[in-house]
């Protein structure tokens, strides 16, 4: 069985690659049809606009109209918002403007503490849980379904004084790299309106990557942060395995194993926000992180690897050439400022496709796409015939996926006992390697944003993100510039379990030394 898997992966890896060049040679790049930033309050970070609040220089009534404004400006383009709370938000603005008002130099003190992000808007990912909107997760059994309540985290923030603008588009129950549902079409990538935004965080990725966003908040089980992250040329930050709640978000299941592997946390344009954001995040689990007890710069050591080589190659995607370029000049940058660097080769994760989806189809309690208990594999056979000529209901990536999860075309049950093994062994070796104060670095994902319509082929580059979530890891996607077809690359740094800290310590390095985030079009600021 996992022969004729192994089979198809190989073909799928050749099919791929020849869609994805024909692709970029032939598909003409559409441009960004909304207007560039004209208000420098969009170009402020996190920690400035909390200073610039805290001084009373800007009010969060201003903040949070510039906001919406942007959000209105590009929505029309990128068709990543699924439902709004604008006027909630503003009138929650006003009550924060209020308490601001009133609170002389040492209230303000107190009310900071206590409220430490008071007026910062934000966006959310739709599946996570927005009380009161919409969170239907591109199901046509969930449609009109409003949330019941705030997901842990969105209460979490709401409870620092941020203030939800809206929730943001994603696939079908989370299963696609590409955020294109039947019931809301396209959300497209703010740098080229013919690619995909990423998925499954997909309008989180391009509200930030088009800047119209403070902040996004998004959920990771394979790559649903760090791929948006990628495709849309902003960080994003994928957490030590359970150390965010995942409670109310969608698709949810009680196996235990669930809350490690699926990961909620940040996405922003400003890698100096992470370590703000993870804090309030974390909750009291952020003391796990140490941020209180930083690690030297020229302490840290650098891993990095380009990709598969050998014969393993020929069962992954090639990495693009400005992909590597983007890391060598990263080691490059780390070797000059003494630090100590290593490429190694990723013989460790040659399975790591099979052991990321073998630990998947392991998991428990997954509600199905079609609305059924256990679902026939007929039933998803017959969808998935439908799909192809686009008569299905369901996205075919979630078709697929649910298929895969049953185990029933996958692997038998000694096959996943030795990559369970497997697993367990990978995990063992790269906690001993990295230490207190190792990272690796390696591609995100091999090639910058696909067209639409691919991403059924494209899911042969799941490995290198899946395998991290299966592992418990941290990773922060760190985007690195444009390539030659003008769309965002980058790539992910890679800790050992909380040591989230190394990861968001060398993102802020790498934006410092390469400018991070590079806006679709050149802001025309009005003064």
């Amino acid at each position: 069985m996992l022969f004729v898997v192994r089979f198809f992966f190989a073909l799928g890896n050749t099919l791929c690659f020849i869609v994805n060049t024909l692709v970029n040679l032939l598909l003409p790049r559409k441009l960004p049809d909304y207007p560039p930033i004209q208000d420098a309050l969009l170009l402020k970070s996190v920690g400035e606009l909390v200073v610039e609040l805290r001084q009373k220089k800007i009010t969060a009534q201003q903040l949070v109209q510039a906001y919406i404004a942007r959000i209105q400006a590009v929505n029309g383009s990128l068709n990543a918002v699924l439902d709004d709370r604008f006027e909630q938000a503003l009138k929650e603005a006003e009550h924060a403007d209020s308490l601001i008002a009133k609170a002389n130099d040492e209230q303000l003190v107190a009310l900071f503490g206590r409220y430490p992000l008071l007026g910062i808007p934000f966006t959310v990912k739709e599946s996570a849980g927005v009380k009161g909107l919409s969170f239907v997760v591109g199901n046509i059994y969930r449609k009109n379904l409003k949330c019941e309540r705030d997901n842990d985290i969105v209460q979490r923030l709401r409870s620092a004084g941020c203030i939800p603008l809206l929730v943001s588009a994603n696939p079908e129950f989370c299963m696609s790299y590409e955020t294109n549902s039947k019931m809301y079409g396209k959300c497209r990538n703010p740098y080229d309106l013919n690619r995909v935004s990423g998925g499954s965080s997909g309008g989180e990725g391009a509200l930030n990557g088009a800047g119209a966003s403070v902040f996004g908040f998004g959920s990771d089980i394979g790559g649903s942060i760090r791929l948006p992250s990628m495709f849309c040329g902003v960080f994003g930050h994928k957490p030590t395995g359970g150390l965010v709640s995942i409670k109310g978000s969608f698709p949810y299941s009680d196996d235990p194993t669930f809350a490690q592997y699926l990961a909620s946390g940040p996405i922003t344009r400003f890698a100096k926000d992470l370590p703000i954001l993870m804090q309030v995040m974390a909750g009291e689990d952020a003391k796990k992180l140490k941020f209180d007890e930083p690690v030297q710069l020229k302490n840290i050591k650098i891993y990095y690897a380009y990709g598969f080589e050998g014969f393993a190659a020929f069962m992954h995607q090639p990495t693009d050439f400005d992909i590597r370029l983007a890391i060598t000049r990263a080691v490059k940058c780390f070797q000059k400022g003494g630090l100590t660097t290593e490429q190694i080769k990723l013989e460790k994760f040659v399975h790591a496709r099979e052991i990321g989806l073998s630990a998947l189809a392991e998991l428990k309690g997954l509600p199905s796409i079609t609305n059924e208990a256990k679902p026939e594999i007929s039933k998803l056979i017959w969808e998935l015939i439908l799909s192809l000529f686009g008569q299905s209901v369901h996205n075919r990536d979630a078709i697929i996926m649910e298929w895969i999860r049953t185990k029933k075309i996958y692997l038998n049950d000694e096959e996943a006992a030795e990559f369970r093994a497997e697993r367990e062994t990978v995990k063992e070796e790269l906690v001993k390697m990295l230490g207190n104060n190792g990272v690796l670095i390696l591609p995100t994902f091999p090639t910058s944003a696909f067209s639409f319509h691919t991403s059924t082929l494209n899911l042969v580059g799941v490995d290198l993100m899946l395998m991290f979530n299966i592992l418990g890891f941290p990773a922060t996607h760190v985007p690195m510039g444009l390539d030659h077809r003008g769309l965002p690359i980058g790539f992910q740094v890679v800790a050992a379990p909380y040591q989230d800290k190394l990861c968001l310590q060398i993102a802020a390095e790498l934006e410092g030394a390469f400018g991070g985030w590079v806006p679709p079009l050149q802001h025309d600021i009005k003064t």
